[in-house]
């Protein structure tokens, strides 16, 4: 419904608040988020350069990777690695949004809850590619070799499982202050990834640490990420791993944005 009022000064003031399309989601908002990100010299860091350095200090281990050698192992690993980091961080800046009070700003607006998460997972997931990239670049040119088929498959599954940290990087978000929320998901970061087997090799797992393994969030992809050189035995748990953990970190971080936008 669209009416008008009398301005102070003369002239109509429209009045009308019907909400926009696709919930307030515009090509704008996804660029100037974008943008945002890609000039955080902090993250830009830790989501590219981090994974290159640790690809060269690495890269000299042996082991049986399967259908490639150790260092496209290696490699698959540290791009993923540079993935889940790009997704979590990205998102977890709500935090920083929060105490800033640019949160409040866009509550302001017709922009819905929906679009304002989405928007926000397009970009870490558009973040995302660069260290896949980089790294598959690097290594590839530095001695890693895998079947074509292998390292595509394996590029696309990290582009896209690696989207499951974009919703714990949410729900972190929402939930601790900016001054703490980096910090912690920083250390969390790096324990999942050994929890998950992103920085153990999967052939040199022992029987105890893999089902240990299998209950952390990053299994399920890293697994199926290196299921073109290791073989995919055990697909089932990676599947059950991926989709039980995208429902609770999905399902925290929808809650806890609920939560956070009742308070204003």
């Amino acid at each position: 419904m669209s009416t008008t009022t009398q301005g102070p000064v003369g002239g109509n003031i429209s009045l009308d608040r019907t909400a926009p399309a696709y919930g307030g989601f515009n090509r704008t908002l996804l660029r100037i988020e974008l943008m945002r990100i890609l000039r955080n010299k902090r993250t830009m860091f830790f989501t590219v350069v981090l994974p290159v350095i640790f690809f060269f200090v690495f890269r000299a281990n042996s082991f049986n990777a399967g259908a490639g050698n150790a260092s496209a192992w290696l490699m698959i690993s540290l791009a993923l690695y540079g993935a889940f980091v790009a997704n979590a961080s990205t998102s977890a800046g709500v935090a920083v949004e929060r105490a800033q009070g640019w949160s409040r700003q866009l509550r302001l607006t017709p922009l819905r809850g929906s679009a304002y998460i989405i928007t926000k997972v397009l970009v870490s997931s558009a973040v995302s590619v660069i260290p896949l990239v980089v790294v598959y670049g690097l290594g590839l040119a530095f001695g890693a070799h895998a079947p074509v088929g292998d390292l595509v498959l394996a590029f696309v599954v990290s582009w896209i499982g690696s989207m499951l940290m974009a919703a714990f990087g949410l729900a972190v978000g929402f939930l601790l202050p900016s001054e703490n929320a980096m910090q912690v998901l920083g250390m969390a970061m790096t324990v999942l990834a050994f929890g998950g087997g992103v920085f153990i090799p999967q052939p040199v797992f022992g029987h105890s640490f893999d089902l240990f393994a299998r209950w952390t969030p990053m299994y399920g992809v890293t697994s199926m990420a290196h299921a073109g050189l290791a073989g995919w035995s055990g697909s089932w748990m990676w599947v059950l791993n991926i989709v039980g953990w995208a429902v609770v970190l999905g399902g925290a971080a929808v809650w806890l944005f609920r939560r956070d936008t009742g308070r204003v």
